[in-house]
């Protein structure tokens, strides 16, 4: 070790705050605008959190045991699912299952304090007790030993070099949040309130150009912008424009574009195809705890000889049929392996794919819809806490026939966006291992930083 680091307790560099709950039974503690954490909030890989599900009033704060933490405070699990962590984007509350975590002035600053607690987590971890749960107490941090820089201007240096990669991951996972968001309302926009329908409509009735009324709600564009489009774009938008009818008639459904049929889902998605993989083989396997909530990119494959369990290749849609992972949104699109390479995982996965006619990406904008996702809760059978989703009944449920070559137009922008955000993902990968390998070498010393910025020079 040396000598510009120094030993101690980690319980000494620390000021440890303890969190609350107010009252339940009082809505004038609740819903207000301070944020209060819960494990769910930033119980994934982000450096900051910075939203929470509930909020508390000031009267909530002043009439409970709860602490307002500062902005750059560290949060981290103490009981339950424990040893998440994260550092707050913002002034929030919290309850009394996590930790707030402060540095003590001129030992340690807030930022070096986080990458020291990620690889110290385990430890922590390990000294956790409790008869029901494990329980990280106050107690717990004075039994793990710590070595900091003396300087608080060299744990600045090593903060801040992680920090950027960090950063670099946290822009990639924001613009495939948008991506995401942007493909998930074009299919909204087409599929579900048929809006470039329903703006020929109205165009209609007040004399107006039904198809360029289509091409504004269909580019996001007004009239003039219209105007100042490339010529080719303009023709590909008009092309996209012409393929939607100037009438909604009522089905079943209720009001759908005339024209567009109505069937079953399974006359569009094939549910759990046959694929065939050798018992034994070894192949990449997705465990349902890297299934994303939100997003398609799934956090870690691995290769494991297979036993039993659901089989998929790429373009496939895995949704999760189990409580409460269906509720919670556990679905992912399969683009992670190689050309005719077929993959495994849980037996609690039912599997997506359109018809060869249709592009792939469409299975998974479907699993992501409200709409079916709501179906697929009321389809679940079981006892209680083991209940799953029925793919034969949402196999035969009534649902729209798109037109195919409006499905086609709709994968130029899907795909493209899928496949950003699968690049983005990739390289997130690759910044995590680089975060990671130095992680503990910055921290401990074995590594400069000052040599590494002069590298990165």
């Amino acid at each position: 070790m040396s000598v510009d680091f120094v030993t101690y307790q980690l319980n000494e560099i620390i000021e440890i705050i303890g969190g609350g709950t107010p009252k339940r039974d009082n809505p004038d503690f609740w819903n207000g605008d301070i944020p209060w954490l819960s494990v769910v909030d930033f119980n994934n890989d982000e450096r900051y959190v910075t939203s929470t599900t509930e909020k508390i009033t000031l009267q909530g704060l002043a009439r409970s045991s709860t602490k307002l933490l500062d902005t750059g405070d560290i949060i981290i699990s103490a009981r339950g699912t424990v040893g998440c962590l994260a550092q707050l984007s913002k002034p929030m509350t919290f309850n009394q299952s996590c930790y707030g975590l402060r540095g003590k002035n001129n030992l340690i600053i807030n930022d070096y304090l986080y990458y020291l607690l990620k690889i110290k987590v385990n430890e922590l971890k390990q000294k956790t007790h409790g008869a029901v749960f494990d329980t990280i107490t106050r107690e717990t941090f004075s039994h793990i030993n710590v070595n900091i820089p003396k300087s608080v201007s060299k744990q600045k240096k090593i903060a801040k070099f992680l920090s950027d990669l960090d950063d670099k991951i946290h822009i990639n996972n924001q613009t495939n949040q948008t991506l995401e968001s942007i493909a998930q309302a074009i299919f909204k926009s087409w599929f579900i309130d048929f809006e470039p329908v329903r703006a020929k409509i109205a165009a209609k009735q007040t004399g107006q150009d039904p198809e360029r009324a289509a091409m504004c709600a269909i580019g996001g564009k007004s009239e003039a912008e219209l105007e100042q489009m490339a010529k080719d774009d303009f023709a590909e938008l008009q092309a996209t424009a012409a393929l939607f009818p100037d009438e909604l008639v009522e089905s079943e459904l209720g009001e759908v574009p005339r024209g567009w049929g109505i069937g079953k889902l399974k006359e569009i998605i094939d549910f759990n195809p046959t694929r065939t993989l050798k018992k034994d083989s070894l192949a990449p396997y997705l465990d349902m705890k890297n299934v994303p909530t939100r997003g398609h990119l799934v956090d870690e494959v691995i290769l494991r000889n297979m036993t039993s369990g659901t089989k998929f290749i790429n373009g496939d849609t895995l949704l999760a049929r189990i409580t409460p992972c269906l509720e919670n949104g556990k679905t992912a699109y399969v683009d992670f392996l190689l050309d005719n390479e077929v993959g495994w995982g849980s037996t609690e996965f039912i599997v997506l794919r359109p018809k060869e006619h249709l592009p792939t990406a469409l299975g998974y904008f479907i699993a992501r819809q409200e709409n079916f996702r709501n179906l697929a809760i009321q389809s679940m059978t079981g006892t209680s806490g083991r209940q799953r989703a029925n793919a034969d009944t949402l196999a035969n449920q009534s649902w729209l026939i798109y037109p195919a070559d409006l499905m086609i137009i709709f994968d130029k922008y899907a795909g493209k966006y899928l496949t950003h955000m699968k690049n983005n993902g990739l390289q997130n990968g690759i910044l995590k291992n680089i975060r990671d390998a130095l992680l503990p070498k910055l921290l401990s010393g074995e590594v400069d930083v000052l040599l590494l910025q002069q590298e990165g020079a």
